[in-house]
């Protein structure tokens, strides 16, 4: 029951009870009687200005604490002049004010927040309670390359996407590095924050790919200088010695040393081949600018077949093209393009042995091209170290290759990636901006 409904029936059967004495006491005595009504008439009209001063204000308070429930921080009231009840409003308006100021800051908030995680150049993706993605931004959606109807409302884990797969197994304060088909590094951070007394986790992906490759390059160019200038200042000395003994007659005449003078010979051949194998890895540090230059992409893969034609049919191995009929013109250094281009193709020829096809297609609308082969492909462990320095799973391989590739392409602005897409098919993919 209600206070006010409590308040009136007290009112109520007070003056009727007080009615009912006062007609048993002073029955005989009508003044009495008469001054007895006159004074329970003045109770019940004090009573009804009791209830006005004090229930009527409860009632409004009342109206306050609807609107609170709603929200509307909007609803003040204006004193009263009862000092009790101009007390208890002055204090609800002093809270409406303050619940005013703290959800205009909290709102402040939350778009700042909003438009920083919009804006952020780091991908972040803000899980809800049963850990589906509720929000992605931009920047995610960029790295992960898919569209954000697929990703909403979905356990990254349900997901197939590789990278998907490595930020449903991170842990809440874990943090992984991972790479992927291209040169790409990301950074992989998974933290959660408290929403309403739960934790919800959040993932973030910071791309590593210039500092990594900096830091790589600076330290492998470092070896490389150094292995370079030890092997060429001891080679040098001893190949002119031993171009000398081989060139002085005077010191084979009458001598039988045809074994040792073939043995000079086969290490002068062989500091040789250790001075191209060292003039290799120089190519890679000393790399030069791209000296760009407007070029038809077509063009240069015909010529590319052409040159590899013949190696490649010596392993029974068919180089196809499926070309743009139109002229597909790139800004790139003809030179440094078509050395990446062999690169690859040779890969690619290893990856087959024998009897097999690689193809050429390019895509004038996506700006793209894919080279690829129907060879034994890329396994997990390989393709987790895929364009590393001086890795290769040849058994003389100095895994340099794909080095330079990734160095010629990344000095070229031009996005790329190579994986196996399907069981004996591998794409390397470049795309042109």
């Amino acid at each position: 029951m209600k206070l006010r409904t409590k308040y009136l029936l007290f009112v109520i059967i007070l003056h009727l009870i007080a009615l009912v004495l006062t007609w048993i006491i002073f029955e005989q005595n009508r003044i009495f009687f008469i001054a007895a009504e006159v004074f329970i008439l003045i109770s019940v009209i004090i009573s009804w200005n009791l209830y006005r001063q004090l229930i009527q204000p409860l009632k409004s308070l009342m109206q306050g604490v609807d609107a609170i429930k709603d929200r509307d921080f909007n609803v003040k009231f204006l004193p009263t002049g009862k000092y009790e009840v101009d007390q208890l409003i002055g204090v609800y308006n002093e809270m409406i004010d303050q619940l005013r100021t703290e959800r205009t800051l909290q709102e402040e908030q939350h778009f700042f927040l909003e438009k920083l995680i919009l804006t952020s150049p780091t991908g972040i993706i803000i899980m809800d309670y049963d850990q589906n993605i509720q929000q992605i931004n931009p920047k995610a959606l960029q790295i992960l390359n898919l569209d954000e109807k697929i990703l909403v409302n979905h356990p990254m884990t349900d997901l197939p996407e590789y990278l998907l797969k490595h930020l449903g197994n991170l842990k809440p304060g874990e943090t992984k590095t991972i790479k992927l088909s291209g040169a790409t590094t990301y950074k992989l951070h998974r933290a959660h924050f408290i929403d309403r007394g739960f934790a919800r986790d959040f993932i973030m992906m910071e791309e590593l790919t210039a500092e990594i490759l900096a830091a790589e390059k600076n330290v492998y160019g470092k070896v490389i200088r150094m292995m370079a200038h030890e092997v060429n200042n001891t080679i040098g000395p001893v190949n002119s010695i031993i171009d000398s003994a081989l060139k002085t007659d005077q010191l084979w005449n009458g001598h039988h040393s045809d074994a040792l003078k073939d043995a000079f010979q086969v290490a002068l051949d062989r500091n040789q081949n250790l001075n191209l194998f060292m003039r290799n890895f120089a190519d890679l540090v000393k790399l030069p600018q791209a000296n760009k230059k407007r070029i038809d992409l077509n063009e240069l893969i015909h010529s590319i077949v052409k040159l590899m034609e013949l190696p490649a049919t010596e392993r029974n191995i068919k180089i196809k093209t499926e070309l743009t009929e139109e002229p597909f013109c790139i800004s790139a250094d003809g030179l440094q393009i078509e050395q990446a281009f062999i690169n690859i193709v040779k890969n690619a020829m290893e990856a087959i042995e024998t009897d097999g096809a690689i193809r050429f297609a390019t895509d004038l609308k996506l700006r793209q091209l894919i080279i690829s082969d129907n060879g034994k492909g890329i396994s997990t462990e390989q393709s987790d170290n895929l364009f590393t320095p001086f890795y290769s799973t040849k058994k003389d391989g100095q895994g340099i290759g794909l080095t330079l590739v990734r160095e010629i392409l990344i000095n070229h602005g031009f996005e790329f990636s190579l994986k196996t897409v399907a069981e004996r098919q591998t794409e390397f993919t470049i795309i042109f901006k």
